[in-house]
């Protein structure tokens, strides 16, 4: 491809993107690239690698699914942080062979005996 060629078209491409970041595709590729992969990716990176062959823009199922997934890992990641900051105390409960300590309130003063 000729280099002024492959800047128009990216220049193309990317004034027809809007969004500063976009979610695409990934194309199977000859160099071992998986197909069906989907990425956040900036306008400029985007609009290189569908000039490159390499991507599609995303469709609104594959946006909605994208960012379902990523909001359940996000949600799973917060519950396991909680989880390793909570701190559990474990206390048994006292022999019934021991004798209770009782408190007895003054009524008239309000002061304990």
């Amino acid at each position: 491809m000729d280099v002024r060629q492959y800047y128009r078209k990216l220049r193309e491409v990317e004034a027809g993107i809007t969004e500063p970041y976009v979610l695409v595709t990934s194309l199977e590729t000859s160099d071992g690239g998986k197909a069906g992969i989907v990425c956040e990716v900036s306008r400029e990176q985007a609009a290189k690698l569908i000039v490159e062959g390499r991507v599609t823009l995303s469709d609104e199922t594959e946006k909605k699914t994208f960012f379902a997934k990523h909001a359940a890992e996000k949600k799973a990641l917060e519950k396991a942080d909680i989880a390793r900051r909570l701190q559990v105390t474990i206390v048994s409960a006292p022999d019934e062979k021991e004798p209770k300590a009782t408190v007895v309130a003054d009524s008239e003063t309000g002061t304990r005996k």
